[in-house]
């Protein structure tokens, strides 16, 4: 694994839900030098090469979203009961990975293919600024992002807003925001989850 990519890998998410919702789960390592992601194997998979993916007894699941909602639709975790509660999870789960994931990570790849100071690299900004000051007004009042409680959409935007791909100065002004980011990074399970990530990259 790329140095860089170190805990920014989005298999953290699918990770994270698993330590949640206490699922068991085994991992399989994949060989980024030695081109696994390339095979035949994998592609059959994952038509794009990309982690993470999940084989579930035969149900084969990849994208991060898709999986945390698959999840916890299966374990009846980290996800509402009833229609209405379900809808706001799936709203906030789209959001992450949209409207607040898109200008953040566009900004972080344009800032680091020597964009920095273009007339690009500064909308990107003003875009990834206005998402940022929608958000931190939604939790003005909010413990979490969907419901009263801890979902898979909060896994989500947690990592989106903490991971490397996001200039952690832009969170400067936004106390709702980073105040939401304490109290999910918090959690038992993260921790958990990011020790034994370290554990295990580093052993690589």
């Amino acid at each position: 694994m790329n140095e860089f990519a170190r805990g920014n890998t989005r298999d953290l998410r699918v990770l994270w839900a698993l330590e949640e919702m206490g699922l068991p789960y085994e991992i399989v390592g994949m060989d980024h030098p030695n081109h696994d992601l390339d095979s035949d194997e994998f592609r059959a998979k994952n038509p794009f090469g990309q982690l993470p993916v999940i084989d579930d007894d035969g149900v084969v699941v990849t994208e991060s979203g898709a999986i945390l909602l698959y999840l916890a639709r299966k374990s009846g975790k980290l996800m509402p009961h009833d229609l209405a509660g379900e809808a706001q999870v799936l709203r906030w789960s789209i959001a992450a990975l949209s409207s607040v994931e898109v200008p953040v990570l566009t900004m972080w790849f344009v800032g680091i293919s020597g964009g920095k100071g273009t007339k690009p690299h500064d909308a990107l900004q003003q875009w990834s600024d206005m998402r940022l000051e929608q958000l931190d007004g939604w939790l003005a009042n909010r413990t979490f992002v969907a419901t009263d409680e801890f979902t898979v959409a909060d896994i989500l935007m947690t990592h989106v807003l903490s991971a490397r791909s996001t200039d952690q100065a832009l969170l400067e002004p936004y106390t709702h925001v980073r105040s939401y980011l304490t109290r999910c990074m918090d959690r038992p399970a993260w921790k958990r989850t990011f020790d034994a990530y370290c554990k295990r990259v580093e052993a690589a």
